[in-house]
């Protein structure tokens, strides 16, 4: 159970608190993403779950999978956020990673069958690059990132109806569609990181991480896209 009641929210808190609150949550992120790389690596090693979701790779049971992994996020949410359990909300956090770790599956199996790791590694070492940049810019701008709320809700509906309209009609959404999402994805990282402490109190480090790590992932996905285009 969680001792205490939470507080205010991040930016009404003392320097110590919220120093504390960004080292817990930047802490839960890089777990996270290492909890998804223990994951991957058992799943992509289980024929069965390999095939299966290679499986729904096909027409439209890719609107299946991904209907699944949504249903599996927002039940991931929802526990994140209780306020009276923290086994809750890490539960709800690693559920969340699990439904990321599948959804990752046949693209990850495609990548190192047919270019070996080296394009994983690129694409890796870039995603990270670009996150620590993007907080960084996030933390020392002046810059109030709030007004590109509007602008990322009517992105990502476009996103998902263009993601759809290509499984409906059969279109490739190709690379241009993957760099407007990379770009999506880093706005979502900018605004994340400046808003998280206006939308969290000081322990509600596990539901901030997982916002960040949603974002990351995100951007990981486009930036592996990018570059298997390149191959």
């Amino acid at each position: 159970m969680i001792s205490q009641e939470y507080k205010e929210v991040v930016a009404m808190s003392t320097s110590e608190e919220k120093a504390t609150f960004y080292k817990h949550t930047y802490g839960h992120v890089a777990g996270g993403v290492l909890v998804f790389m223990i994951l991957e690596t058992i799943f992509l090693q289980v024929p069965f779950i390999v095939n299966t979701l290679l499986s729904f790779t096909q027409g439209y049971l890719w609107l299946v999978l991904i209907g699944g992994f949504m249903g599996i996020s927002w039940v991931a949410q929802k526990m994140a956020m209780d306020e009276v359990s923290r086994p809750k909300q890490y539960l709800g956090y690693f559920l969340y990673i699990v439904g990321q770790a599948l959804l990752f599956v046949p693209m990850l199996y495609i990548v190192i069958n047919y270019t070996g790791t080296i394009v994983l590694k690129q694409a890796a070492a870039v995603t990270g690059a670009l996150f620590i940049a993007l907080t960084a810019i996030a933390f020392m701008s002046k810059v109030d990132f709030s007004f590109m709320k509007k602008i990322l809700t009517i992105g990502f509906i476009l996103a998902l109806g263009t993601i759809v309209a290509g499984m409906i009609f059969g279109f490739s959404l190709g690379l241009w569609f993957s760099i407007a999402m990379c770009l999506l994805a880093a706005g979502s990282i900018l605004y994340e990181t400046q808003q998280i402490q206006y939308q969290y109190s000081t322990n509600q480090y596990v539901p901030a991480a997982l916002g960040l790590f949603s974002s990351l992932m995100l951007l990981f996905w486009y930036v592996l896209r990018i570059f298997m285009s390149r191959d």
